[in-house]
Protein backbone atom coordinates (compact mmCIF):
# COMPACT_ATOMS: atom_id res chain seq x y z
CA UNK A 1 0.00 0.00 0.00
CA UNK A 2 1.27 3.47 -0.89
CA UNK A 3 2.21 5.72 2.00
CA UNK A 4 -0.02 8.80 2.37
CA UNK A 5 0.91 11.23 5.11
CA UNK A 6 -0.04 14.81 5.89
CA UNK A 7 2.60 17.30 7.02
CA UNK A 8 1.43 20.20 9.16
CA UNK A 9 3.39 23.39 9.76
CA UNK A 10 1.36 24.76 12.64
CA UNK A 11 -0.12 27.53 10.49
CA UNK A 12 -3.44 28.84 11.81
CA UNK A 13 -4.67 28.67 8.19
CA UNK A 14 -4.28 24.89 8.07
CA UNK A 15 -6.59 24.50 11.06
CA UNK A 16 -9.08 27.18 9.98
CA UNK A 17 -9.39 26.02 6.38
CA UNK A 18 -8.75 22.29 6.82
CA UNK A 19 -5.67 21.42 4.76
CA UNK A 20 -2.08 20.23 5.19
CA UNK A 21 1.08 22.14 4.36
CA UNK A 22 2.12 19.11 2.34
CA UNK A 23 0.98 15.60 1.51
CA UNK A 24 3.37 12.74 0.90
CA UNK A 25 1.80 10.16 -1.41
CA UNK A 26 4.29 7.40 -2.12
CA UNK A 27 7.27 9.06 -3.78
CA UNK A 28 5.31 12.24 -4.58
CA UNK A 29 5.33 15.30 -2.31
CA UNK A 30 2.69 17.97 -2.89
CA UNK A 31 3.38 21.20 -1.01
CA UNK A 32 0.37 23.50 -0.72
CA UNK A 33 0.50 27.10 -1.82
CA UNK A 34 2.77 28.64 0.80
CA UNK A 35 2.87 32.32 1.67
CA UNK A 36 5.38 34.55 3.41
CA UNK A 37 3.88 34.16 6.86
CA UNK A 38 6.19 33.05 9.64
CA UNK A 39 3.88 30.34 10.94
CA UNK A 40 5.37 30.40 14.45
CA UNK A 41 4.37 34.04 14.95
CA UNK A 42 1.74 34.41 12.17
CA UNK A 43 3.49 37.59 11.05
CA UNK A 44 4.33 38.53 7.45
CA UNK A 45 6.94 40.98 6.15
CA UNK A 46 5.84 43.90 3.98
CA UNK A 47 8.22 43.34 1.05
CA UNK A 48 7.68 40.80 -1.70
CA UNK A 49 11.32 39.62 -1.71
CA UNK A 50 11.25 39.03 2.04
CA UNK A 51 7.95 37.20 1.63
CA UNK A 52 9.46 35.01 -1.10
CA UNK A 53 12.37 34.17 1.19
CA UNK A 54 9.97 33.19 3.98
CA UNK A 55 7.84 31.15 1.54
CA UNK A 56 10.93 29.17 0.63
CA UNK A 57 11.91 28.64 4.28
CA UNK A 58 8.38 27.31 4.92
CA UNK A 59 8.57 25.07 1.86
CA UNK A 60 12.03 23.83 2.80
CA UNK A 61 10.73 22.79 6.25
CA UNK A 62 7.90 20.79 4.64
CA UNK A 63 10.24 19.19 2.10
CA UNK A 64 12.68 18.24 4.85
CA UNK A 65 9.92 16.59 6.88
CA UNK A 66 8.91 14.70 3.72
CA UNK A 67 12.47 13.47 3.16
CA UNK A 68 13.23 15.84 0.25
CA UNK A 69 15.23 18.92 -0.61
CA UNK A 70 14.84 21.62 -3.24
CA UNK A 71 16.86 19.33 -5.53
CA UNK A 72 13.83 17.00 -5.63
CA UNK A 73 11.38 19.67 -6.83
CA UNK A 74 9.99 18.94 -10.30
CA UNK A 75 7.25 21.61 -10.53
CA UNK A 76 6.78 25.07 -9.03
CA UNK A 77 3.96 27.60 -9.30
CA UNK A 78 4.32 31.26 -8.37
CA UNK A 79 1.10 33.14 -7.61
CA UNK A 80 1.21 36.92 -7.29
CA UNK A 81 -1.48 39.61 -7.15
CA UNK A 82 0.84 41.97 -9.06
CA UNK A 83 3.02 40.50 -11.80
CA UNK A 84 5.40 43.47 -11.45
CA UNK A 85 6.47 41.95 -8.10
CA UNK A 86 7.73 38.76 -9.78
CA UNK A 87 10.99 40.01 -11.29
CA UNK A 88 12.37 41.40 -7.98
CA UNK A 89 12.07 37.84 -6.61
CA UNK A 90 14.09 36.22 -9.40
CA UNK A 91 17.45 36.23 -7.56
CA UNK A 92 15.92 34.45 -4.54
CA UNK A 93 14.14 31.93 -6.76
CA UNK A 94 17.25 31.34 -8.87
CA UNK A 95 19.25 30.72 -5.68
CA UNK A 96 16.94 27.82 -4.72
CA UNK A 97 15.96 26.48 -8.15
CA UNK A 98 18.71 27.58 -10.57
CA UNK A 99 20.51 24.24 -10.51
CA UNK A 100 17.31 22.19 -10.26
CA UNK A 101 15.40 23.80 -13.13
CA UNK A 102 11.88 22.56 -12.27
CA UNK A 103 8.98 23.21 -14.62
CA UNK A 104 7.49 26.54 -13.54
CA UNK A 105 4.48 28.79 -14.01
CA UNK A 106 3.76 32.30 -12.75
CA UNK A 107 0.13 33.37 -12.41
CA UNK A 108 -1.24 36.80 -11.56
CA UNK A 109 -4.24 36.33 -9.27
CA UNK A 110 -5.81 37.47 -6.05
CA UNK A 111 -4.58 35.89 -2.83
CA UNK A 112 -6.52 35.17 0.36
CA UNK A 113 -5.15 38.11 2.38
CA UNK A 114 -4.23 41.56 1.00
CA UNK A 115 -0.92 41.45 2.91
CA UNK A 116 0.19 38.45 0.82
CA UNK A 117 2.33 39.43 -2.16
CA UNK A 118 3.45 35.97 -3.29
CA UNK A 119 2.41 32.36 -2.82
CA UNK A 120 4.53 29.43 -3.98
CA UNK A 121 3.55 25.78 -4.36
CA UNK A 122 5.85 22.93 -5.31
CA UNK A 123 5.69 19.28 -6.27
CA UNK A 124 8.66 17.06 -5.54
CA UNK A 125 9.54 13.43 -6.06
CA UNK A 126 11.37 11.58 -3.33
CA UNK A 127 14.40 9.73 -4.57
CA UNK A 128 14.82 5.98 -4.05
CA UNK A 129 16.39 5.38 -0.67
CA UNK A 130 15.29 8.81 0.60
CA UNK A 131 14.03 9.28 4.11
CA UNK A 132 10.34 8.74 4.75
CA UNK A 133 10.46 11.25 7.62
Amino acid sequence: MTERRAILSGSAFEEQIGYARAVVDGDQVHVSGTTGFDYATMTIPDGVVEQAEQCLRNIEAALTEAGCTFADVVRVRYLLPDRADFEPCWPVLRHHFGQVRPAATMLECGLADPRMKIEIEVYARRRAGGSAG
